[in-house]
Formats: structure tokens, C-alpha cells, sequence
């Protein structure tokens, strides 16, 4: 009996509300199903929203109070499955847990609306989202069978960079497979997202498991992601999808946009640097300014006599925009000892700014100058039309072929498809088995705190 199926990606992007999110993977499904899909992966953060650019106003030891409005609007667009902070595993997905009183679902509905979608349309959906649990977020993806409804759900283990800020870490025991038969196809599923695919251990825990449809809901839009799925597929034998989403700053939400470029208020104790806010009494510390460089970096100068008036020079200085203090600053595109060398034995472009206490710091301008050409900085806001992420959603098979993609800068929600031949899992267990005949099980161990890596029936 043949052993295919029709897999699909969609590169998807977050709209403006969750319920229009949940509305556009609808459409995406049945337009998939249309076209004889049986399963489809959206990215990572689909449903709430990977908030990219968005600080939240916070610095090491410092909050703005725009921050945490941001972070209000982030969750109130987060999805409740109806699942614990600690996540309830097998109680979860087989509705133990305990109903409100007079509440029809527990959660919001979005599980619910998942499992009638797969069901309507008989395609099997496992979506990247923002899941609320209490007062915490978590990165996570769940899994939804037409026939079964959700078969498992994971959290994001480990949030990458200032993701930590908002998302939780999820639990180790959630990276368990999934297993379901599709067409006669018996199918072992599990998800690494984004950056965890990095993770080396992580990705054995997932071969431990026999998987042979390795999903990957990914926000990287680096020329570094396609070889990595690449690897993964010939690792581990099996099957990969990956979804992205492309996005230009057009796209980001109001809550986002409105703050893009604007640098936050800094605190120190009761003090804001930069923003308003209550000033320090004068015992807590010294004042001090903070100034940029060209290149970006911040300098926090001690101002040792802050009531001494500036002196005659002061209206020959500029102000930086950035530290509201006097900047003395000159610029140069080439400064020559002699108008007549050539340009290649010319001083590099630079930029000259003087201290409070009038030290004067030459900071080279590297952007300003690549191979003989002068490039002006990039603007703090991005136009509307700028890429911030490009996409590159593939398909992946078991010997490490792209099957389809990737695509790159397509904003309108376009479908992957390929055909897949499960039988080539198998194939190519002839000479690779990092999880069985290859791996030295005598020699080398995986254990995983409170999962079991052995297969699931």
C-alpha cells in the first residue's frame, strides 16, 4: 500500500486581531484541503503575534511604563487552551480538567475552533501560537487530528534572547510525539521551535522518539535556517516542515508601531534617564549623561559640577538627539593631510564628539564607508515597506533534499506543498539511525527530565 501524503506549509503572516488570525488559517485549511492537502504547519507565534521590534521598554535594572502596556495588548491577543501553568499533559488533552461553573469550554474557544476546522476541512492542522496559562505566556504549538480533535500540545523549552522576557519556559516532558494515521500512513510527529533547533540534544530527543515528521514553526528568516533544516531531515530521517511568516513594518501591530524608534526611559531607583518620571534626590547619586556613539554604543559620563554654567563655547555645540545633553560633534567624509592621495591612502570617515568634560573621542564611521563608497546610516524607523522578516518556509526530505521552497518576500499567505513518500524514512535507515543502530546506545545516553523517549505507540 502506498505510504503518501500531500504535506503543506503556509507562510502566513499575524493579522491585526486573533480572530481574524483564526480566520485567515480557516481560509489557508480549506484552501489546502482543496488542493488534497492532509497536513498542514503554520509558523511560529501565528495565533498572538511574534511582537518583532518590539522592546517591551525594558533595559538591564529598568521598566518604561509604555512597556508594560505593550506587554497588556500582547496578552490580551494571546490564545487560553485551557491548559495549567505547570501543563496538565494527558489530563489536558483528554478534557479531565474541571469546568467553570457555567462556562461551555475551558479556555477561550480557540482549542474548540482549532478541532472544528480540522474537522470540517479533514486536514490535520499543527499551528505555531501564543498561549496564556495564569498570568504567563508560553511559545507553543499543538497538534490537531480531523478525527481525534488535539492530540498534544508543547511549550517552547527554551526562549531565545529577549524572547525570555516574555514567554515562559516550557516543560521538557511536552517535546513528547504524537502519533496518528492518516491514509493507512502511520505518523510520528513531534515540533522543535525556532531556535531550539539548535538545540542538538533537543533534536535527539525528537529522533529518540522515531519521529518521521519533524515540524519546525520557526520565526528565522536567516540564510543559516535552510541548511539546518536540511540537517535535520538527513539526521533524523524523516520528513521536515518548516513555516515562516514575512513581514514588513507595515504589518506591525498599532501597539508596536506606535513606539518603533523611540528610545525607552531608562530608570534608576525612582529616576528615568531620557523619559519622565520623578527625578533622584540628589544623595542617592551622582547625575549623570548618557550619549551615543555613532556606531550605536551608549556612554554614561559623570557630570562632576552640575550646577557650573556651560561655558563660551556651549553655543558652538550641537545637541545629540539621543542623550538631550551638549554633544560637540564634526564630521568628515575623508580628512586628508593632503587633498592630492589618492583615496585608498586616505583617514577612514569619523566622527569627532566631546565629553561634558570637553574630552574630545574620534569614533570611526564603519558604515559610512565599504569599499571607497560612503552609505548613509540606516533610519531608527523602518519604512513601511521594509522587510523585517523574508520568510523562507520549506519542505524537507529524509535524505536532506528541499522539496519545495523556499520562498522568500511573499507577504499574501502562499502554500508549500509536496508530496511525501514515508517509505523513504525507512529507506534511509539503511546506513543513518542516530537514534538506534547508529548511535552507540552502548557508549553514549539521552535522558530527558520527566520524558519518556521511547517511541509512542
Amino acid at each position: 500500500m502506498p505510504q503518501k501524503l500531500k504535506l503543506a506549509v503556509a507562510q502566513s503572516r499575524t493579522l491585526d486581531s486573533t480572530s481574524a488570525t483564526l480566520a485567515a488559517l480557516e481560509n489557508t485549511t480549506r484552501k489546502a484541503a482543496e488542493a488534497g492537502v492532509d497536513l498542514i504547519l503554520f509558523p511560529e507565534a501565528y495565533l498572538g503575534g511574534y511582537p518583532r521590534t518590539c522592546n517591551f521598554g525594558s533595559a538591564v535594572g529598568a521598566r518604561d511604563p509604555i512597556g508594560r502596556e505593550q506587554f497588556l495588548h500582547y496578552f490580551h491577543d494571546a490564545v487560553d487552551l485551557g491548559d495549567t501553568p505547570v501543563g496538565a499533559g494527558d489530563d489536558w488533552v483528554d478534557r479531565k480538567l474541571p469546568l467553570g461553573k457555567g462556562s461551555k469550554y475551558r479556555g477561550d474557544g480557540t482549542r474548540e475552533e482549532l478541532e472544528r476546522i480540522a474537522r470540517e476541512t479533514g486536514v490535520f492542522v499543527a499551528t505555531g501560537l501564543v498561549e496564556k496559562a495564569a498570568g504567563s505566556l508560553y511559545c507553543s504549538a499543538v497538534y490537531v487530528d480531523p478525527r481525534h480533535g488535539v492530540l498534544g500540545k508543547r511549550r517552547k523549552v527554551m526562549p531565545t534572547g529577549t524572547e525570555r522576557l516574555i514567554w515562559a519556559q516550557g516543560s521538557p516532558k511536552s517535546l513528547r510525539a504524537v502519533t496518528t494515521t492518516i491514509k493507512g500512513v502511520k505518523l510520528t510527529l513531534a515540533a522543535a521551535i525556532c531556535w531550539e533547533n539548535f538545540m542538538p540534544l533537543l533534536r535527539q530527543s525528537l529522533y529518540s522518539q522515531n519521529v518521521n515528521l519533524y515540524l519546525a514553526p520557526t520565526a528565522d528568516a536567516r540564510d543559516t535556517w535552510l541548511p539546518l533544516m536540511r540537517t535535520a531531515g538527513f539526521e533524523g530521517r524523516c520528513f521536515v516542515l518548516s513555516a515562516n511568516q514575512c513581514v514588513k513594518a507595515k504589518h506591525l501591530p498599532a501597539w508596536i508601531k506606535q513606539t518603533t524608534g523611540q528610545k525607552p526611559s531608562r530608570s534608576v531607583g525612582n529616576a528615568t534617564v531620557n523619559g519622565e518620571g520623578p527625578a533622584p534626590p540628589a544623595s542617592l547619586r551622582r547625575k549623570s549623561t548618557v550619549t551615543e556613539t555613532p556606531e550605536k554604543h551608549e556612554i554614561c559620563w559623570p557630570d562632576p559640577d552640575p550646577e557650573a554654567p556651560s561655558d563660551s563655547a556651549a553655543s558652538e555645540m550641537a545637541v545629540s538627539p539621543t542623550s538631550q545633553h551638549p554633544l560637540r560633534q564634526s564630521t568628515s567624509a575623508y580628512e586628508d593631510e593632503d587633498p592630492k592621495q589618492s583615496p585608498p591612502q586616505r583617514r577612514r570617515k569619523s566622527t569627532i564628539t566631546e565629553t561634558p568634560e570637553h574630552h574630545q573621542i574620534c569614533w570611526p564611521d564603519c558604515e559610512a564607508q565599504k569599499n571607497g563608497v560612503e552609505h548613509d546610516h540606516k533610519s531608527d524607523n523602518p519604512s513601511d515597506e521594509e522587510f523585517l522578516c523574508r520568510g523562507g518556509s520549506c519542505i524537507i526530505s529524509p535524505f536532506g533534499e528541499v522539496l519545495a521552497g523556499p520562498i522568500w518576500e511573499t507577504e499574501d499567505g502562499e502554500l508549500l506543498i509536496a508530496e511525501a513518500d514515508f517509505e523513504d524514512c525507512e529507506r534511509g535507515r539503511l546506513d543513518m539511525d542516530v537514534a538506534g543502530s547508529y548511535s552507540r546506545n552502548d557508549a553514549f545516553r539521552l535522558t530527558v527530565e520527566g520524558l519518556d523517549l521511547a517511541p509512542p505507540p
